[in-house]
C-alpha cells in the first residue's frame, strides 16, 4: 500500500494529534504498524493536502504557546478512505 493511502485509511480511523511533524509520523507508523520513512510520509501529506484529502495539519489554537500538528480528513479525504475500504478493508 502507498503511503498516501495509508495516511487516509489511518486518518479515517484514528485521531492524530500531535506536538509536530515527526511526532505525527511516529504515530501514524505505530497505528498503521507499517514502517514508512520520513520522506514518504511528507511527500503523502503533501500530495493528500494538495488533493483537498486532508485540513492544513498545522494549527495554532487560539491561546496555544505553541502551533500543534493535527492530521484530520476533509469530507473528500473521507469518502476516498470509505473507498480505499471499499475495496481492501484491512487494518489499520
Amino acid at each position: 500500500m502507498n503511503a498516501r493511502d495509508l495516511l487516509l485509511r489511518t486518518a479515517f480511523r484514528h485521531r492524530i494529534n500531535e506536538p509536530n511533524v515527526e511526532a505525527g509520523c511516529e504515530r501514524l507508523v505505530a497505528l498503521a504498524g507499517e514502517d514508512i520513512a520520513a520522506a514518504e510520509f511528507h511527500d503523502a501529506v503533501a500530495s493528500a493536502l494538495r488533493e483537498g484529502l486532508i485540513r492544513e495539519p498545522i494549527r495554532l489554537p487560539e491561546g496555544a504557546l505553541q502551533c500543534h500538528w493535527h492530521l484530520e480528513l476533509t469530507p473528500t479525504g473521507v469518502a476516498a478512505a470509505r473507498a480505499l475500504l471499499a475495496t481492501d478493508p484491512g487494518t489499520p
